[in-house]
């Protein structure tokens, strides 16, 4: 089964990378700049246990091979791709020799398919498994730039060489904010490997997948593909949410991107002028695990504290990501005030003395997660915000009734044809049954 499915894991992987920059205050949707094409290293794991042959009968490095021969026929050429192997050349017991053996095989640039291929194809299981180093290594190799550069982690074991703990290697690079992502992808069902890839993958934002289930595999290749269509074109403006909407940072339209801690609430402002409608989602990516029965909340509300709508998603564990949405427009406002002026006997009135001036709209993104034993608390979930400002279009109205006299009318006459027809079908029933 892992080998069927290990060639579309890895190409999922390495074509769903988002490129998160270095924001502008504002995010611009209109910006023409040449985008940096997006930077991917494959880190695989070549130690000695890559040789076991459990795999459909095929050792597991052969079928890694096979696998990334698939990936790299398969990538854009817009892609820069590195490798760099772990454990591939010493083959000794010395562990303090062994735990150093991690080499760069092709540098991070344009894909040279064939040189790619040739690389792999000569590698055959050898030594230790010094995950945390190679890690490091790798991020060196990426560099630095304004886009975000993943790591794609291919291992079967947990690693047999720390220090550096790899779970500490990866916190090390995020707090370094070098805009680095480590995407996992264990080999084998071995829980202990799981947690620290897991840890790995949350602690930089990335995600761990793991070749076993097909279902979950299926759906999971297809919501990182259909989030990560042109994500290398655009690059959200990275932006700090505060804790009070007075402090908040103002937002044009445009794609930005967060962070949230668990159970944490992230304000921001965004200036609606008369006559527009404000649209705006966000998605949290669930990276870490979870305990279930959880939701994102959307909420925009005015200054005052005043709620104008909400929208909400749950969750049960059965996906990686949550998403909602809310569309606002001051004519909403103008609408209810009128509702409550008319109730009152009064006339609603616009005032004319000076150009109106646009409603400041208060966005709060909250969430009810809460982790699972082992799930750190830093970095907080990746939050990407999508804020458009459009050309106000209300609702028509919904077909109605009536009101008073002819509502009730209305109901008379449909509760009089229903009892007839009920009737007539009773009575043709008692007939029929009867002459039998």
């Amino acid at each position: 089964m892992i080998k069927r499915r290990l060639p579309a894991v890895l190409f999922g992987l390495l074509v769903a990378f988002p490129t998160l920059g270095v924001p502008p205050a504002y995010a611009d949707e209109h910006e023409t700049e040449p985008v940096e094409p997006p930077k991917v290293e494959l880190v695989l794991d070549v130690s000695g246990s890559m040789r076991a042959k459990d795999i459909g009968g095929r050792s597991r490095i052969a079928v890694a091979q096979e696998a990334f021969n698939d990936v790299v026929d398969a990538l854009p050429e817009t892609t820069d791709l590195g490798i760099r192997v772990l454990g591939a050349t010493y083959g000794g017991e010395n562990k303090k020799v062994g735990c150093q053996d991690t080499q760069q095989l092709v540098p991070v640039g344009p894909v040279d398919r064939v040189k790619a291929k040739n690389a792999i194809a000569t590698l055959r299981p050898t030594g230790f498994t010094p995950v945390g180093l190679a890690l490091r290594e790798a991020a060196k190799d990426l560099g630095t730039g304004e886009t975000t550069r993943r790591i794609v982690l291919i291992t079967d074991g947990e690693d047999t060489c720390a220090p550096p703990d790899p779970c500490e290697v990866a916190r090390e690079l995020a707090a370094q904010g070098t805009k680095l992502v480590v995407d996992t992808l264990g080999l084998i069902p071995d829980e202990k490997v799981r947690k620290q890839l897991v840890c790995i993958a949350s602690a930089t934002g990335g995600t761990y997948t793991s070749a076993q289930s097909k279902e979950d595999l299926t759906r999971r290749i297809k919501q990182i593909v259909e989030r990560a269509k042109d994500t290398h074109t655009k690059t959200p403006a990275k932006v700090a949410g505060t804790d009070v909407c007075a402090k908040a940072p103002v937002l044009t339209p445009g794609v930005y991107t967060d962070r949230e801690r668990f159970e944490e609430h992230r304000w921001y402002r965004i200036p609606v002028q008369p006559g527009q409608e404000l649209r705006a989602s966000v998605s949290i990516g669930l990276d870490r695990p979870l305990n279930r029965d959880y939701g994102v909340l959307l909420r925009a509300t005015a200054t005052d504290g005043r709620e104008l709508v909400r929208g909400n998603d749950a969750g049960s564990g059965r996906t990686d990501v949550l998403s909602t949405g809310v569309r606002w427009s001051a004519a909403d406002d103008e609408d209810e005030a009128k509702s409550e002026d008319d109730d009152k006997g009064g006339v609603f009135t616009e005032s004319t003395e000076k150009a109106p001036e646009p409603t400041v709209v208060c966005l709060v993104v909250s969430n009810s997660f809460s982790a699972k034993a082992g799930a750190g608390q830093a970095p907080g979930m990746p939050l990407e915000l999508t804020i458009d400002l459009v050309d106000a279009s209300p609702a028509p109205n919904s077909p109605g009734l009536g009101r008073g006299w002819v509502l009730l009318g209305v109901l008379l006459l449909a509760g009089l044809l229903s009892g007839l027809i009920v009737g007539w079908l009773t009575r043709w029933w008692v007939a029929v049954w009867r002459t039998r």
